[in-house]
């Protein structure tokens, strides 16, 4: 593997990473950095939105705001590099929790998230992102 290789695998990691904390601390502005301005988004998988990038930042607000916490855990990237353009297939575990009438509920979900990367004049970014459900575990009438 080359040093470029190494590179772009690192920075490409790096974004996937740079979307769990922007995420999780609720920094939407944050992702702006890490997709291309036309990126297209489908949370749908595990019943998310669909859409543009501010799309999706405006079902954040809306629909992680009605939890007490949640968690992304981000591993074992599967990334191919091929000149400017890229993949990723990511696992994600994602433990959300609800309190109510003081008692805390925990929601597990499993997913991947599956990436196009294109490089440009600011590094890489993601083109599209995808959600593959692994499992949803906890949430009532599931």
């Amino acid at each position: 593997m080359t040093l470029q290789q190494l590179s772009d695998r690192a920075e490409i990691q790096d974004l996937i990473v740079d979307y769990a904390h922007a995420v999780d601390s609720h920094r939407w502005d944050d992702l702006d950095a890490l997709f291309t301005p036309d990126a297209t988004l489908d949370f749908t998988a595990t019943g998310g939105a669909r859409g543009d990038l501010p799309t999706i930042k405006t079902f954040f607000e809306q629909a992680l705001n009605l939890f007490a916490g949640h968690q992304h855990l981000v591993a074992a990237s599967k990334i191919a590099v091929d000149a400017d353009t890229a993949t990723a297939a990511t696992i994600c575990h994602n433990p959300m929790w609800l309190v109510r009438d003081g008692e805390q509920t925990i929601i597990q979900v499993g997913l991947w998230y599956h990436d196009t990367l294109v490089r440009t004049a600011d590094g890489w970014r993601i083109a599209t992102r995808t959600q593959q459900k692994g499992y949803l575990h906890g949430l009532p009438g599931h």
